[in-house]
């Protein structure tokens, strides 16, 4: 029985477990991101067959300011590498490290999702207005909302690296939610090209 836990984690040399296969959390992570993925790309796919069949796209009056959010892209974009270097400080048993790019994360992130809210109450156009809009605001909403869980779970996580010794879960957890992060991120990238560049 030894040998097979054995088998399964070595120690490292800061006393955390070091997996020798792909953690069951991470693999479930994969397989809900996977989902999300469909979800995001039925999205996608009503929105390129919806502007394809228009004759005029975007509708005449539509306006949008695309270089605040280049800006708000490149600020979300940044909190991904500080996402991924709080993993590795933590990796390294660094809390101190580890809790400030959380923090850093978490406030690139919300000051994403702040000027999202302020474009909302700032556009010219409402969902009703016209299919474009409807897309707009859907699509952006969601993610909008995949951001806030995200946020959450920044918090949750700052609560599980309270103390000065961590567990051997919390590598693996700071691990989901750095994938989640990641592909947050990803996802706006392709929601930004459609919404803004190729509109």
């Amino acid at each position: 029985m030894a040998d097979a836990a054995a088998a399964i984690e070595r120690p490292s040399v800061h006393g955390h477990p070091r997996a020798e296969r792909p953690q069951l959390l991470a693999v479930g992570v994969m397989i809900w991101l996977g989902s999300e993925f469909m979800f995001f790309s039925g999205l996608f796919a009503a929105f390129f067959t919806i502007r394809a069949s228009a004759r005029v796209w975007p509708p005449p009056g539509t306006k949008l300011d695309t270089y605040q959010a280049l800006v708000f892209t490149f600020v979300l974009l940044a909190s991904s590498p500080t996402m991924q270097f709080g993993v590795w400080a933590q990796e390294r048993g660094e809390y101190k490290k580890a809790r400030a790019w959380i923090i850093t994360s978490f406030l690139l992130g919300a000051a994403f999702v702040a000027n999202q809210a302020y474009e909302w109450k700032t556009l010219p156009g409402r969902p009703r207005d016209n299919a474009y809009w409807s897309l707009f605001y859907i699509m952006s909403g969601l993610h909008g909302l995949h951001v806030i869980l995200g946020l959450v779970a920044m918090l949750a996580l700052l609560g599980r690296l309270a103390g000065s010794k961590g567990d051997p879960g919390e590598t693996a957890v700071y691990q989901a939610v750095s994938y989640y992060w990641h592909f947050v991120d990803i996802v706006w990238i392709g929601l930004f090209s459609a919404l803004f560049l190729l509109s």
